[in-house]
């Protein structure tokens, strides 16, 4: 078996093929009459680097060879080589396997052919590329003849030794022919005796690729540095957190509000600081969608802009009743732009189902923008400030990572800088979307919620029911409650204020309740919200 060690230059750990036979049990040979195995091996350095290995080992009946190259050999008390074994390929009635860091070759009697790539074996010296090989036989070996090419036929020996550690001699049978090619012929190697090899080829002939570490050597090592990052890096995690927790915790208590307000034995709906129905199911979701543009459609009819036609058991038809003026906020006007533009008076919804008519982004940016303008939602730009300083922490973090590996070492502290930009990009979906002022909003949308949900028809004088209903409809529509709303006013006769049937929906004028309407409005704003699919 060959043991092998290689310096700070060394190359070719996988040389050692050379060597190492293991278990030979042929009797000692006399010098001119070699007796015992024969080792073949033909190298080539190639331009990558990598020593491309075919060995051929022939062993005598009742023989056995076996070889084992060690993959991690330690070079110092506190450093080590690492070398890296590929693309084995054998064929006979030898094996090759690596297994503890351990490349084996192992061959009874006959011919094995084994082929292998070393990796890491090239170091770069001053003025030059070095590679060193050093084998201690722990067997008898009969003969070895090897050969080595590498890209530049400027090959050089630099030292050749031969024999017992501490007593070696210089190499006799190696030489270098001038076409650039190795070639090692040896006879009647024992037990104990140590091939020292080394070679020198031009500087840049191959990239140099040996791995040595050592304590303080892996850029990958704790340091100072790298534990002033780390230290860091807790720090703002810890106050990135602290301030996520305490933001959430700002919420306003939602006490339930009254809807309705009493004067001179009237009764009307009114609605905390003009909040619109779908500015609420934007305040209390931090986003807009369907069911927030149908309530927006409803309020619209609600307050005699539209006027919605029944044309058919699901099919209904909006009407403009007065234009767009400014009692509208921006988000309205662009609902009702997009359901009724300039020149149209009255639409189907089907000619509102057709493919492209409706441009659904553009109304719920609309809304969104609302709630910016009106200052309950944080500007979506500062909003985005932590994605990308998260995103360009990650790739600051991934390059000082990259270089300081390649360069200076401390490469965790590139790692600390990516993790920072993960915790960022993480923390960005809990940062909030509603101002100190929108969370008041907020609070005040589900208490007008809470006290929408105990009004009854029985606390409205007969005729302000119908409108306090049809004021208070699109609010439930927004958290899909408008079910309940029609079953507590479904009684009510809404011809009772002189006007047959709901002023705002028709065909119903001549019922005397809402318990047609009841069945069909739901189907309505179904159709109403299937205009404006979620994507």
């Amino acid at each position: 078996m060959l043991t092998f060690r290689g310096g700070a230059l060394a190359l070719l750990l996988a040389l050692t093929g050379l060597l190492a036979v293991f278990g030979t049990s042929a009797p000692a040979a006399r010098a001119q009459e070699p007796v015992g195995s024969i080792l073949y091996l033909d190298m080539t350095l190639n331009r990558e680097g990598i020593l491309e290995v075919t060995e051929r080992v022939t062993v005598p009946p009742g023989e056995r060879f076996t070889m084992t190259l060690p993959l991690r050999v330690q070079i110092s008390e506190d450093s080590e080589r690492r070398f890296a074994v590929t693309d084995i390929e054998t064929s006979g009635p030898g094996s090759a396997t690596i297994a503890d860091d351990l490349f084996t070759v192992d061959a009874g009697p006959g011919e094995t052919t084994v082929s292998y790539s070393v990796r890491n074996t090239v170091s770069d010296a001053e003025g030059s590329q070095v590679f060193r090989w050093f084998g201690v036989l722990n067997v008898d070996l009969a003969e070895i003849h090897a050969s080595l090419i590498s890209p530049s036929f400027e090959m050089g020996i630099v030292e050749c030794l031969l024999g017992p550690i501490g007593n070696t001699r210089p190499c006799a049978q190696v030489r270098i022919e001038p076409d650039g090619v190795m070639y090692l012929d040896q006879t009647n190697l024992r037990r104990g005796e140590s091939v020292d090899l080394t070679l020198q080829i031009p500087p840049g002939t191959v990239p140099p690729n040996a791995d040595i570490t050592g304590p303080g050597d892996s850029p990958f090592a704790v340091t100072g540095p790298v534990l002033v990052a780390f230290g860091l890096l807790l720090a703002a995690l810890v106050a990135l957190a602290a301030y996520i927790f305490w933001v959430r915790r700002q919420s306003v208590p939602a006490e339930p509000m009254e809807p309705l307000v009493r004067n001179g034995g009237r009764t009307h709906f009114s609605s905390p600081a003009g909040i619109l129905p779908g500015e609420a199911g934007v305040l209390l979701d931090g986003h807009s969608d369907p069911t927030d543009i149908a309530a927006t459609v409803v309020d619209l009819a609600v307050r005699n802009y539209l006027w919605i036609s029944r044309i058919g058991e699901t099919q209904w038809r909006l009407v403009r009743v007065n234009p767009a003026d400014d009692q509208l906020r921006a988000y309205e006007r662009t609902v009702y732009d997009a359901l009724l533009p300039p020149g149209t008076d009255a639409v189907t919804m089907a000619e509102l189902a057709a493919p492209g008519r409706l441009p659904t982004k553009p109304l719920r940016r609309a809304m969104v923008t609302d709630a910016v303008d009106r200052g309950a939602f944080i500007d979506p730009v500062r909003r985005r400030i932590p994605l990308w300083l998260g995103g360009g922490l990650i790739v600051l973090g991934a390059a000082v990572t990259v270089l300081a590996a390649l360069l200076a070492g401390h490469a965790l502290v590139g790692v600390a800088i990516a993790l920072a930009g993960g915790a960022l990009l993480a923390a960005q979906r809990f940062l909030p979307v509603r101002t100190a002022f929108g969370r008041t909003l907020t609070a005040q949308v589900r208490g007008l919620q809470r006290g929408l949900e105990q009004v009854t028809s029985r606390q409205i004088p007969p005729g302000d029911r119908e409108l306090v209903f049809s004021r208070g409809l699109p609010y439930m529509v927004v958290w899909s409650r408008a079910d309940n709303w029609v079953r507590t006013f479904r009684d009510i006769d809404p011809s009772a204020d002189d006007d047959p049937g709901l002023y705002w929906f028709g065909g119903f004028e001549g019922d005397r309740d809402l318990h047609r309407f009841a069945v069909h409005f739901p189907y309505f704003i179904t159709a109403i919200e299937s205009l404006f699919p979620t994507e």
